[in-house]
């Protein structure tokens, strides 16, 4: 068995076939690129991927990349293509056909069917003479020196040059698009990231009832039981009008004990924090976090255009939302 050294310097081995192998893409960044993403962004359908074997496993991951950054798109297996799937792809759509060869069988045979058609054809391979390169309206040249395998033969260089690339392509679309964190959450709702870049204030925040909230004025004492009943560890105090006059939260009370104030005789007034942080209801959740990080606090005042206390936002409403 292989000794632990030996494992380290292959995978060092590997890292390092693999680095060149991307960084040798870099010179190949050219005008056939901009070609690509031009056809790319004025496809009136949608970006079809096709690719066997491995070059597929990279396809399927292309396509859900394209797709989720804004580019409409989705992998169609070439065997399956040739056997019924190939109405899946119309004349408005792009086919990027994917082979470190260019002379994959199952491809090469759907290659007259596309020309017919009219289809807009853009290939990723590593030869750029090869049949499938010869018949696209561009090519994307994704060759390699060698494979990161010592024996040339598993896909392990080029696969990683063709994700990179598939990579560059779907950001640039995005750019190209000014596709938005929000339009991305769209893609996105189910996950965690839709909930950081969706959710916003207004949809977890404490208000009406369950605002913990009393006037200025108020003793010390009915503070204390206006924070038992709402359970936030905090409360609004407002002025007359209904506008934030300060925030009151359990530290507060620490610090007011720690100096010796009598629970029974002391006002709100003197104790609060005047002011205090705030947010609007239609920020998005994940800014109220940032604004609670940045300034080390554990709850925050929401506030509406008038400057009126109209809910209240505490880290835990946060961690049970998704939003951190």
């Amino acid at each position: 068995m292989p000794h632990t050294p030996a494992f380290i310097e292959s995978a060092r081995r590997t890292i390092r076939l693999e680095l060149d192998a991307v960084n040798d893409l870099l010179a190949r960044i050219d005008g056939d690129f901009v070609r690509a993403c031009e056809l790319l962004l004025a496809c009136k359908g949608r970006v079809v991927v096709v690719g066997m074997g491995k070059s597929g496993h990279i396809g399927n991951k292309i396509a859900a990349t394209l797709a989720s950054t804004g580019t409409p798109a989705f992998f169609v297996h070439p065997a399956e293509a040739s056997h019924g799937d190939m109405g899946m792809i119309t004349r408005d759509d792009v086919v990027l056909a994917l082979s470190n060869s260019g002379s994959t069988a199952e491809i090469v045979t759907l290659l007259p069917l596309i020309k017919r058609l009219g289809i807009t054809l853009v290939s990723m391979t590593g030869n750029p003479d090869s049949p499938l390169a010869q018949a696209a309206e561009v090519n994307l040249d994704a060759r390699v020196a060698a494979e990161a395998c010592p024996l040339n033969l598993a896909p392990t260089s080029s696969t990683t040059v063709s994700l990179v690339l598939g990579d560059a392509l779907a950001i640039a679309l995005l750019e190209a698009r000014g596709f938005t964190a929000e339009d991305f959450a769209f893609s996105h709702p189910g996950g965690a990231l839709g909930r950081r870049l969706l959710l916003k204030v207004e949809h977890i925040m404490h208000g009406g009832d369950s605002l913990p909230c009393v006037p200025r004025g108020t003793s010390l004492r009915e503070t204390l039981l206006e924070m038992t009943r709402k359970g936030l560890g905090m409360t609004v105090i407002t002025e007359p009008d209904g506008r934030l006059a300060g925030i009151f939260t359990d530290g507060d009370l620490r610090r007011a004990l720690d100096r010796g104030v009598d629970v029974r005789d002391a006002q709100i007034d003197a104790l609060m924090t005047v002011g205090g942080k705030s947010v609007r209801p239609e920020m998005l959740a994940a800014e109220a976090l940032k604004i609670m990080e940045d300034h080390k606090i554990s709850a925050v005042v929401v506030l509406d255009a008038d400057q009126r206390a109209i809910g209240a936002l505490n880290m835990h409403d946060l961690l049970r939302a998704g939003v951190m």
